[in-house]
């Protein structure tokens, strides 16, 4: 039994609160949270729901990650957790955790997969008085807008299963309570709501797949607990296979996703369930995610919204099944006009499954069988007009798998660089395609395409120009952001950096650093991800995803080999690893740019700086940024460490004897991966120049001459990292509260004082504390470890000392402290780190 702690609820509670307000980080909008707030009825008892937009849910900074989170007031005025959802999971490929790379690397069997219903979730929890309350998703009660809610027909079904076993509702609510748990079910009633996939009378009902501990971090019961709940309760149960090792579980996936069946039985696919490491804690935790099926459920999928645009009267979109799709309609359309009653009906989702069915007994197919049949068939007959069109930014490498493309299949090629007049760019850019699809049968549109507004404009462009044009988007995923921005600038700077002025309107060898890559931070801001659903994107025949960090010749692989699967008539045969091995070393080595048209993008501020900085009365060296415009962009210095060395000494500091109550904090910053990923003592940060000019500037001439020596040593270097130096760091003790968490550190000199002094002296300018070479802004030098909530910033770390060292730890304080055994000195770098504005 995991039992829910107050301080841990009323945290998230205030964190969730302040999300509600839309609240600004740095001048920037951060997460945002819907509360929606319910009476239970026949009680005094009200619950709040709490929701987050489900794009927001890929973000890392998320209080928490439950979707369907319902909380309440006690009697004694605390906050508890009454309905806790499972922590939102992903497809498999849709975020960069859920791609099989990373997880085979970071989870840990046994792999339970679990058969993924196809109804809507419902939740069953007991309340303080002993009230069951069912939810839905994210509500509960009656409904203005419906007869019966979601919530009201799972009440409805709790009952009639716990009356079959001869038990009662509030003996349900009581077991629920004492465990602090949420049973998580599927409510798969046709009569009620109709889907996509069948559920007759007698497999109707809740399929109870979940326990859920009522906790702010995720915590469930394995799937053999479920069933004996399910069992003693009366709920249906949804099957599951086990397997000990990935590598049995992904080929069972993989075999079932051929047909879309599993036991003889159509599935929308399985949800698995293991346990994945948190980075840098070594703990694992419980963890989800799912493997959907594409067919035959995305052709039903299909045919009930062309359906119903028939019955709204507008022109159906068919993007694939087209043939199997116009002749299912012909037949609903029949069906529409013998009874008109149908029309009414089936927009409040009844008889989309009797239509469906009725047709494939016409047909005498299932759908299995279509899709089988439509495998050997589909894409056969496209064999020209095919236009390729890249999803990147700057320096993911699009340019040089186009070109290997072209000398593999003698495609057309057609580079918006290339083009030098501005006016009307856009459509010579277009006519250049259509011309290519004259002569060639597949053209690579070689632009960023990087906004939706692009895609849009190149789609309905070269639709009125040639019509039977089909496209397929080459993206390079580049979401989520938070997630995958810095790994994929660290990749396409030093990319574009390389390359100099190879470009047409890029000419890195020629301009600043500096401007290059506000450039390439422009395309990055403004990147918007393929989104299928939704226009222009839903005119896609396939999205063939791309990752940046991955080699040319990795990427063309992929690319050749979704294009002989999508269109086996235009790659009829898949070409050897030695020709996609020549074609990009052909690409790579043979591709020159002729023209240099970076005009475009404006007169490129040039001009020699000649401001002097009042920091540092010194002349820009050829090739850097002055000093003035580097300033501006300093966000604090600091001396990082050693993310395993500190991560491994937090982690040692809890071992399993630990008192619960004292490693609440940790377990909690644990689960809601809320330990940072790197650790650093603050010298000073920018905020804090004003107050300590002397020590600001101090550190910002030290950094200045060591760029200057680093390009006096080779000039070509522009870069603006270079470290000050180093310093060892002595981790003292450990504080925390109910907030955060931190590490009281000392600053020592490095053994090699003198080579590490590097101008910075040993007074500093008498404010902050003097800790040999590197002095130190704060009154105590410190490691932040982690906050509960983004709203807390890791700069509350001083506030926490301050207080500590006036009241100490223990008792009434709220605050901890652990004492390290024995020295921990950890060797640490002195550098800068700059603002990504």
């Amino acid at each position: 039994m995991v039992q829910q702690k107050v301080e841990e609820v009323e945290q998230l509670v205030n964190s969730l609160n302040a999300a509600t307000k839309k609240s600004k980080n740095e001048g920037k909008r951060t997460f945002s949270c819907r509360k929606s707030t319910f009476p239970v009825a026949l009680t005094n008892i009200s619950v709040d729901s709490w929701k987050f937009l489900d794009h927001e849910y890929k973000r890392q900074d998320l209080p928490t990650y439950a979707r369907g989170l319902f909380t309440t007031r006690r009697k004694d005025g605390t906050a508890e957790i009454v309905t806790r959802g499972y922590d939102k999971f992903f497809n498999v490929d849709e975020v960069n955790t859920t791609q099989w790379r990373n997880i085979e690397t970071q989870t840990r069997g046994p792999y339970e997969l679990s058969v993924k219903e196809n109804g809507c979730i419902i939740f069953v929890s007991g309340l303080e008085d002993g009230t069951l309350l069912v939810c839905s998703k994210h509500s509960t009660g009656k409904r203005a807008d419906a007869d019966v809610s979601h919530a009201e027909a799972g009440e409805r079904w709790v009952e009639t299963h716990v009356r079959a076993v001869g038990k009662t509702a509030k003996d349900l609510a009581r077991e629920l309570r004492d465990m602090n748990a949420t049973a998580v079910g599927e409510l798969c009633d046709d009569t009620f709501e109709e889907h996509v996939l069948a559920y007759d009378e007698s497999a109707a009902g809740i399929y109870l797949h979940g326990i859920n501990f009522n906790v702010p971090y995720f915590a469930t019961l394995p799937g053999l607990e479920v069933h004996k709940f399910a069992d003693k309760w009366g709920f249906k149960k949804a099957n599951f296979v086990q397997f000990e090792d990935l590598q049995s579980a992904k080929g069972f996936l993989d075999n079932c996703a051929e047909t879309g069946t599993w036991d003889g039985r159509e599935t929308e696919g399985f949800v698995i369930r293991c346990q994945k490491i948190e980075p840098g804690s070594g703990v694992y935790g419980d963890w989800f995610f799912k493997y959907k099926f594409e067919e035959p459920y995305l052709m039903y999928r299909q045919w009930r919204e062309c359906t119903k645009s028939v019955i709204a009267g507008k022109v159906p979109r068919i993007k694939k099944h087209k043939k199997i799709t116009e002749e299912y309609l012909q037949y609903a359309r029949r069906q529409l006009v013998k009874d008109p009653k149908l029309a009414k009906l089936y927009n409040q989702n009844h008889g989309i499954i009797s239509m469906r069915d009725g047709f494939l007994r016409e047909r005498g197919l299932n759908g299995s069988e279509i899709i089988a049949m439509e495998t050997e068939t589909e894409g056969q007959d496209v064999e020209h007009s095919v236009v390729l069109v890249p999803v990147a930014s700057l320096g993911c490498g699009k340019t040089t798998v186009a070109v290997a493309l072209t000398k593999l299949f003698q495609w057309g090629h057609v580079q918006n660089d290339n083009i030098a007049q501005m006016k009307n760019k856009k459509k010579k850019f277009v006519i250049d395609i259509t011309n290519a699809l004259a002569v060639c049968p597949a053209v690579i549109a070689d632009r960023n395409n990087h906004m939706k507004r692009e895609r849009e404009q190149i789609i309905q462009d070269i639709q009125e120009i040639v019509p039977n044009a089909r496209f397929v988007a080459m993206q390079y995923v580049h979401e989520p952001k938070d997630q995958m921005l810095d790994g994929i600038r660290e990749v396409t700077r030093r990319r574009v950096l390389d390359r100099g002025d190879n470009h047409q309107t890029i000419r890195a060898g020629s301009k600043s650093t500096d401007e290059i890559i506000g450039i390439m931070e422009g395309f990055l801001g403004r990147f918007q991800g393929v989104d299928t659903e939704r226009a222009p994107d839903d005119n896609f025949d396939e999205v063939i995803n791309l990752d940046v960090s991955a080699s040319s010749r990795e990427n063309l692989e992929k690319v050749v080999n979704a294009l002989h699967s999508v269109y086996p008539s235009l790659v009829p045969q898949v070409p050897s690893a030695q020709e996609l091995d020549q074609a990009i070393d052909s690409a790579m080595h043979d591709y020159q740019v002729e023209q240099d048209l970076s005009f475009s993008y404006g007169k490129q501020k040039q001009k020699q700086e000649t401001n002097r900085d009042n920091n540092n009365q010194q002349k820009p060296a050829a090739g850097l940024p002055s000093p003035v415009a580097i300033a501006k962009k300093i966000e604090y210095f600091n001396i990082s460490l050693p993310a395993k060395e500190v991560s491994n000494l937090l982690h040692s500091l809890f071992p399993p004897s630990t008192p619960p109550e004292k490693a609440r904090l940790y377990h909690q910053l644990v689960n809601s991966r809320r330990v940072q990923a790197t650790f650093h003592v603050t010298l000073i940060h920018r905020a804090s120049k004003k107050d300590h000019p002397q020590l600001w500037d101090r550190y910002f001439k030290t950094y200045i001459n060591k760029l200057h020596e680093k390009h006096n040593e080779n000039p070509a270097d522009t870069s603006e990292t270079s470290p000050l130096g180093s310093a060892r760091i002595r981790l003292e003790r450990l504080i925390w509260d109910s907030r955060l968490m931190t590490f009281v550190a000392r600053i020592l000199p490095s053994e090699d004082s003198t080579a590490n002094n590097s101008g910075a002296d040993n007074n500093g300018d008498g404010s902050g504390s003097d800790d040999g070479f590197w002095p130190c802004a704060n009154a105590l030098p410190h490691v932040t470890v982690g906050t509960v909530s983004p709203n807390i910033k890791p700069k509350e770390s001083n506030d926490l000392l301050a207080k500590w060292l006036q009241v100490g730890s223990g008792g009434e304080t709220g605050i901890w402290e652990a004492e390290l055994p024995g020295i921990k000195v950890v060797q640490g770098t002195v550098g800068v780190v700059m603002s990504r504005k």
